[in-house]
């Protein structure tokens, strides 16, 4: 299913191809892509390694900001999105009661439409 974008007019459309942006919108079912780039070389990453794989939903978009797993190696930094992305605990964790939760901010690269 391709992610709908949401136009500044409240308009939504499907996610254009090419160079632009992926904008995903609250209630998007989303999963966390399962890459391990620390086996590549030295990295900074601030997705958290737990929730890799792991299917969340895209509970509100927070803007766009320069990419921090570039500035922390004085790289070019181009922009991308941030979102607050929810997780059920159980499934995380292994534990923790029904409607236990996970509230994360992951940028738009880490995450694809579930």
């Amino acid at each position: 299913m391709a992610a709908l974008r949401r136009h500044a007019d409240g308009r939504e459309g499907h996610r254009r191809r090419g160079r632009s942006r992926m904008t995903l919108v609250p209630g998007t079912a989303v999963r966390v892509k399962d890459d391990w780039p620390e086996r590549r070389g030295p990295c900074h990453i601030r997705t958290p390694h737990y929730l890799r794989g792991r299917e969340g939903t895209i509970e509100r978009v927070l803007g766009r900001y320069k990419n921090p797993e570039d500035l922390a190696f004085a790289r070019p930094a181009p922009e991308r999105t941030l979102y607050h992305v929810l997780f059920a605990q159980p499934p995380v964790w292994g534990e923790g009661a029904a409607g236990d939760t996970i509230l994360v901010e992951i940028f738009e690269h880490w995450l694809e439409p579930h």
